[in-house]
């Protein structure tokens, strides 16, 4: 992360008129389906612990509180908010702002959003936008990148960060740096974005000098982005303003008004403003950056032994060479092959060349498309007070474990179509049902039949852990009809 010394030329006094704020935006809507099957829709790699022991979301909000910026502004799935707030917590990240999307839009409309949100308050505020799934392993490098483009966005200009390139690679967008820019050391004109290129091109690309690889990253004042999106993107900004002006607050949470974002247009910052602003400037920096986007990338990134391999969990590797292993789940042994990537949940297996890394998308795209649910779901399942797994499923009955956390509680509920049985196997259960109260201990078990009213809680000092059987004609997820619930959900 960046320490507070290693940014020298961005200072943080709040109040005096030549000082600077600056905040982290980080952006966390994607799903990551090329790092398929330990990322999934329901619980995408932003949210894994990746490339150390904080996940990519933490590590991301990590570099601007370590510089002693102001808190993050988080805007994400609300699918995600409670995984994402418990995360922000772990990492002792205080006071941010998590912003939920009603429904994806791009990066254009997030960032408006994070722009007029911030305006408010403080319309010079500067904006440092970051994707929650990047990898950075140089962070002096980085500090001394976001020192030179604070100091151009303060001047008014939008500015990205161009990485030099390492290799032609074909997975990265590419920018052309134009000429230096006067008074503004170390920030170039933005000439062009070019999309994704094929190997001859990217090489051609790399060979000039010119061309660096688009990071996504941007800096700029919240008054800047909006008068430029006013200029260029003034449908995407009436939206989203009608959406902010109309929000929400729940729990910790910014809900913006849904069938007003619904309205703005599906469309990135670079398409909406970067690429047709006169404003445009790239800083050039080697950040030891990669967007982790496959796992031929993470592979790049990773430590490796003394054959090239990156194994993790628990696996066996012999006569094996720059191959990729990974295990969440059972023992994983690998033997005789080369420039592999071997990934093993507990619910699905990948094998495939380094090579073919890109492919994954294809494969989750198949499984999309035949119903399976492991295309976008894990067997666990989180939610704010725990998790819940299945363990055995047949016809007409279901096993789940289910762990709730220390003070925490399920919602008030009913099923039109099941009956259920909790035996408690670690911890005490507070029971609610049907207007009664139960403790029920270790060992001790209680049945909830159809229709029943319940609630679940864990009212002990430990992680209580349960079996529940579920037995009757329906057992999906959908047959719950929430009566009161601390969470607000629906």
């Amino acid at each position: 992360m960046l320490e507070a010394s290693q940014v020298p030329a961005v200072e943080q006094r709040h109040g005096d008129a030549n000082s600077v704020v600056v905040v982290p935006v980080i952006l966390s809507g994607g799903s990551g389906s090329r790092l398929w099957p330990v990322s999934r829709a329901s619980f995408p790699k932003q949210l894994w612990p990746l490339i150390s022991d904080k996940t990519m979301l933490q590590e991301t909000a990590l570099r601007g509180v370590g510089a002693g910026f102001a808190a993050p502004v988080i805007v994400c799935n609300q699918e995600h908010r409670f995984l994402i707030a418990e995360q922000l917590r772990e990492a002792g990240i205080e006071g941010a702002r998590i912003v939920l999307e009603p429904v994806g839009r791009n990066s254009a409309p997030a960032l408006a959003a994070a722009a007029l949100l911030v305006a408010e308050d403080m319309p010079n505020a500067v904006l440092w936008m970051m994707a929650a799934d990047s990898a950075i392993t140089k962070p002096e490098a980085l500090a001394e990148a976001v020192a030179t483009a604070v100091t151009a966005a303060r001047s008014g200009r939008i500015v990205t960060f161009g990485m030099k390139p390492t290799r032609p690679e074909t997975g990265y967008g590419y920018i052309e740096a134009g000429a230096p820019l006067d008074g503004l050391p170390g920030v170039n004109a933005l000439e062009a974005f070019i999309e994704k290129p094929d190997a001859a091109t990217a090489a051609t690309l790399v060979a000039s000098g010119t061309h660096l690889w688009n990071s996504g990253m941007y800096v700029f004042t919240a008054e800047t982005l909006l008068e430029e999106m006013q200029l260029y993107a003034p449908e995407v900004l009436s939206a989203v303003r009608r959406a902010v002006e109309s929000r929400a607050t729940d729990l910790d949470f910014i809900r913006l008004q849904p069938e007003a974002f619904a309205s703005a247009p599906d469309i990135s910052i670079d398409y909406a403003v970067a690429e047709r602003t006169s404003r445009a400037a790239v800083v050039a920096a080697d950040l030891g950056w990669s967007d982790v986007g496959s796992w031929e990338a993470l592979w790049e990134i990773s430590p490796k032994d003394a054959t090239g391999n990156v194994g993790i969990g628990d696996v066996f590797l012999e006569h094996t060479t720059n191959c990729y292993v990974r295990s969440d789940g059972i023992v994983t042994a690998v033997t005789g092959l080369q420039d592999a990537i071997v990934v093993v949940t507990e619910d699905a297996v990948l094998v495939t060349h380094r090579d073919r890394a890109q492919d994954v998308k294809k494969v989750v795209e198949r499984l999309r498309g035949a119903g399976r649910h492991e295309a976008v779901a894990h067997n666990r399942s989180y939610r704010p007070w725990g998790f819940y797994e299945s363990l055995i499923q047949g016809d007409r009955f279901q096993v789940k474990r289910i762990v709730v956390k220390q003070g925490e509680q399920l919602s008030l509920q009913k099923h039109f179509h099941r009956a259920e049985h909790w035996i408690v196997v670690a911890g005490v259960a507070l029971v609610t049902h049907d207007g009664k109260q139960t403790m029920v201990r270790e060992n001790e078990s209680i049945y909830l039949p159809l229709g029943c009213e319940h609630r679940l809680e864990n009212p002990g000092r430990i992680l209580l852990t349960l079996i529940e059987v579920q037995s009757g004609a329906y057992l999906g997820e959908d047959d719950i009809i929430r009566i009161e619930d601390v969470y607000n959900r629906q």
